[in-house]
């Protein structure tokens, strides 16, 4: 389905993720190893809905706000940072603006992408926590609890 045809913004969307992921297109993930569909663009919040086949690939890339990732089905590896985080199905992933990031998956994999895409000079303002990714280097830290 185009995205010409569903609706991508409004005061209130409703997703069935599991519908969505049927919207992938099978095609491009066989060619491509990776394939992905917008299902919200509403101001600077996108989310996207991506699947890797297996032995596919998403090259290190950074967003310019916040991202988090909800895997939906499968096992995906994640690399931020120098470290691996490893998720399966209902594991999530936080990234803060600007963390280079890539991802592959042996087995295959969906996964629930949500970025905040932050306007150039709206909010100069320091963010709650900001000071706490912050290591002793200068670089951000990830946190995973429970597994420290």
């Amino acid at each position: 389905m185009s995205s010409m045809h569903r609706q991508l913004d409004g005061d209130i969307l409703v997703h069935h993720l599991k519908q969505d992921e049927r919207m992938i297109d099978p095609g491009l993930l066989a060619r491509h190893g990776r394939s992905a569909r917008t299902l919200v663009k509403e101001g600077p919040l996108r989310l996207t809905i991506i699947a890797l086949a297996a032995g596919g690939e998403l090259p290190a890339h950074r967003a310019e706000g916040p991202v988090s990732i909800h895997v939906l089905e499968g096992a995906i590896q994640f690399s931020a940072l120098g470290g691996e985080y490893e998720l399966r199905t209902g594991d999530v992933l936080v990234f803060a603006s600007g963390v280079e990031h890539s991802a592959r998956s042996v087995t295959g994999g969906v996964f629930l992408l949500t970025v905040v895409h932050f306007q150039p000079g709206a909010d100069d303002e320091p963010h709650p926590g900001d000071a706490d990714r912050q290591s002793k280097s200068g670089q951000g830290s990830l946190h995973t609890p429970g597994r420290e």
